[in-house]
C-alpha cells in the first residue's frame, strides 16, 4: 500500500514539475513551445506504434522458417525472391540460401570459421562454378547440421573461397529430406 502511495506521490510531482515548466516557457514563447510539445507528442506516438508493430514489421523484413513439426519446416520466399534457412552448423546458427541450383553444402569462409573450420589446414584442391565464376573449393565433413527437431551428423560440404555473400543448401543436403515441395510462396521440407 505504501508502495503505491509513493508512486502517486513521484507522479504528482513530476506532472506538476512538467506543467510548470511548459506554463513559464508557453508564456515566455507560445509558438516555439507548441511547435516543441507537438513534436515530442509525435515523437512518443511514433515510439508506441512502432513497438505495438515490431513483430509485423520483423516477419515482413526478414521472414525465417517455422518448425511446424518435428519432421516439418516451412521457409518462407525473402524479400529478395530467395528462401533463407537457418541452420545449427556445429551449434552455431549459420543462414543458407537454399539453392536448388548447387549441388552441394557449400560454406563461405566466414561461416566457416565461425563454425570451428580451420582455414589455414583446408586444401583448395576442388573447383565449383557459380554465378560469379569458377572458385576454389575445400572438402569438409561437418560433425553436425540441425534444422528445428531435424539433425544429421557426418555432412559432407565444401568451403568456398571467393566472394560469397551466403552460405548455401544445395541439393545433396537437401536430398536428404523425403519431401522438398513449395506450397505458394513456403519451401516445405519433410523428413
Amino acid at each position: 500500500m505504501s508502495h503505491d502511495w509513493a508512486r502517486l506521490v513521484y507522479l504528482v510531482v513530476l506532472v506538476l514539475a512538467l506543467g510548470g515548466f511548459l506554463i513559464v516557457e508557453f508564456r515566455r514563447s507560445p509558438g516555439s513551445t507548441l511547435r516543441g510539445v507537438l513534436a515530442w507528442v509525435l515523437i512518443f506516438i511514433a515510439l508506441i506504434a512502432g513497438a505495438g508493430l515490431w513483430d509485423d514489421l520483423r516477419r515482413e523484413v526478414l521472414p525465417h522458417q517455422q518448425v511446424v513439426s518435428a519432421t516439418r519446416i516451412d521457409v518462407p520466399l525473402g524479400r529478395d525472391g530467395h528462401f533463407h534457412l537457418v541452420a545449427e552448423v556445429n551449434g552455431v546458427p549459420v543462414r543458407f540460401v537454399v539453392d536448388t541450383g548447387a549441388s552441394l553444402l557449400a560454406l563461405r569462409e566466414r561461416d566457416a570459421e565461425r563454425v570451428g573450420i580451420d582455414l589455414d589446414a583446408l586444401a583448395f584442391a576442388g573447383q565449383a562454378r557459380t554465378a560469379n565464376g569458377v572458385v576454389e573449393t575445400a572438402a569438409v565433413r561437418l560433425d553436425r547440421i540441425a534444422v528445428g527437431e531435424i539433425e544429421d551428423t557426418g555432412v559432407p560440404a565444401v568451403v568456398i573461397r571467393g566472394d560469397l555473400h551466403r552460405s548455401l543448401m544445395g541439393m545433396d543436403y537437401l536430398r536428404r529430406f523425403a519431401r522438398v515441395g513449395f506450397e505458394g510462396d513456403v519451401l516445405v521440407l519433410e523428413r
